[in-house]
């Protein structure tokens, strides 16, 4: 089988580092990729948003699946277009992303099917002063978010009203996020521990991954700006078997059965942005695609070929073949450009990559960069995400695994998170108590 990967960030260089695996697959391309990735795929210069270019490439290479794997490619309707020119490809249409597309959408279609999530309430530019108003009305913090794509950084943690009111003026007047922010939506702010849950789905039929915790805020203690994610570690220890069955029940179930009543059967990778608060599951986001980091602490731990399971899911055939989950631990923790998620400069050497390559259980993941004739530098905010496997028992293990490995690797501003995965290491310690109590 040919396989084209859309994308060129850290989630798409471990898709195309697991589907390779298959001995289904025989040739692999990725378009646009990155340096890591063009060591294992073919690279396209096509960016992710050349719908066209793309579809010209899949069916003059005549490539038999094409995965996607940022979430503008889906929003623009790459799978509506490749679909219908009969070319297989795994994601959702363009209607089933509106789950993530507009966080408007995802809010009322939870409400009208009884998907627990925060109360909420939905506001334009055009109606600021409403917004001022509800603001003033309601307890802080209070949680703003864009209502429109926003690279994962459109929320807004807002501790008392003049922080909010700030944050409204940046969206509506200041258009920090552009178009994204011509609506938004503000939400009761939730207490309890965040977790990810990837179900991949033909529409029906689905199957969850391995569970995983993302790391938002730039700074250790979850502090400081909202970025694309730090770093992950799964399984997280929070979603125990009974709490997945709720997330089941209440949350994946509904919402399948809902999308197809709402006329947009839902297939691919739902990404599902939990909080696990003292009454259960609630829904803080969709995703329409794979997340990024949590990606790469979910692959390594998939057994079953995952290259089959994308097949099954465009064919429809999901329920043919149960998924094999690890009984491991991953940890990745991602290094990032100084000066992230705001002003960053790229063109850095990358230094000591040859260090952890062929080191057990520890993989690397390019994200932003790319091949020089001098060698490997930096091209983004987020550069590397360094993933480490260990025993299931033992995360703190796979931490200290993860972290020696980091600290082989630099770049001029090189700044990363030296707390990625302790949640998950306090909430097992805080069972243990209970245990032995």
């Amino acid at each position: 089988m040919k396989i084209l990967v859309i994308g060129s960030g850290g989630r798409e260089h471990a898709l195309v580092t697991y589907l390779k695996r298959s001995e289904l697959v025989t040739e692999m391309y990725c378009a646009p990729g990155n340096a890591g990735i063009g060591k294992q795929a073919t690279l396209v210069p096509i960016h992710a948003k050349d719908l066209n270019g793309l579809l010209n490439f899949a069916k003059e290479k005549e490539i038999d699946l094409t995965v996607v794997g940022p979430e503008q490619p889906l929003a623009e309707g790459i799978v509506d277009l490749f679909e219908k020119e009969g070319c297989k490809i795994f994601g959702p249409t363009r209607s089933a992303a509106e789950l993530e597309v507009s966080k408007v959408f995802a809010k009322n279609f939870m409400k009208k099917y009884g998907i627990p999530t925060a109360n909420y309430a939905t506001f334009s530019s055009k109606n600021r002063f409403d917004a001022e108003r509800y603001i003033s009305e309601n307890p802080t913090p209070i949680v703003i978010k864009a209502a429109g794509l926003a690279a994962g950084k459109g929320v807004s943690v807002c501790e008392n009203k003049e922080q909010a009111l700030e944050v409204l003026d940046l969206i509506f007047t200041k258009k920090t996020f552009g178009d994204a922010g011509n609506q938004i939506v503000i939400e009761e702010f939730l207490v309890g521990e965040e977790a990810s849950v990837f179900a991949v789905t033909d529409g029906t039929q689905y199957v969850v991954l391995s569970t995983a915790q993302d790391h938002k805020r730039i700074f250790d203690g979850d502090k400081g700006k909202n970025t694309g994610g730090m770093g992950a570690y799964a399984p997280a220890p929070i979603v125990d078997a009974e709490m997945m069955d709720k997330v089941k029940s209440q949350i994946i179930q509904p919402t399948l059965i809902g999308m197809v009543k709402e006329g947009r059967p839902y297939r691919g990778c739902l990404y599902v942005g939990l909080m696990i608060t003292e009454t259960g599951p609630k829904v803080v986001e969709y995703n329409c695609r794979f997340g990024d980091p949590e990606t790469q602490v979910v692959l390594p731990l998939l057994e079953t070929d995952l290259t089959q399971l994308m097949i099954d899911t465009v064919e429809g055939k999901l329920s043919d073949h149960p998924i094999v989950i690890k009984n491991k631990t991953a940890v990745c923790v991602v290094i990032a450009s100084g000066g992230y998620p705001d002003n960053y400069n790229i063109d850095k050497p990358i230094y000591g990559l040859e260090k952890i390559e062929g080191e057990e259980d520890v993989i690397v993941f390019h994200a932003g960069t790319k091949m020089t004739k001098d060698g490997i530098v930096t091209a983004g905010g987020r550069v590397l995400g360094i993933t480490a496997i260990g025993e299931i028992d033992d995360l703190e293990g796979t931490i200290g695994k993860a972290y020696r490995a980091v600290e082989k690797i630099t770049f001029d501003g090189a700044y990363y998170r030296s707390d990625i995965g302790k949640k998950g290491v306090e909430y097992i310690r805080k069972l243990k108590r209970k245990d032995v109590l």
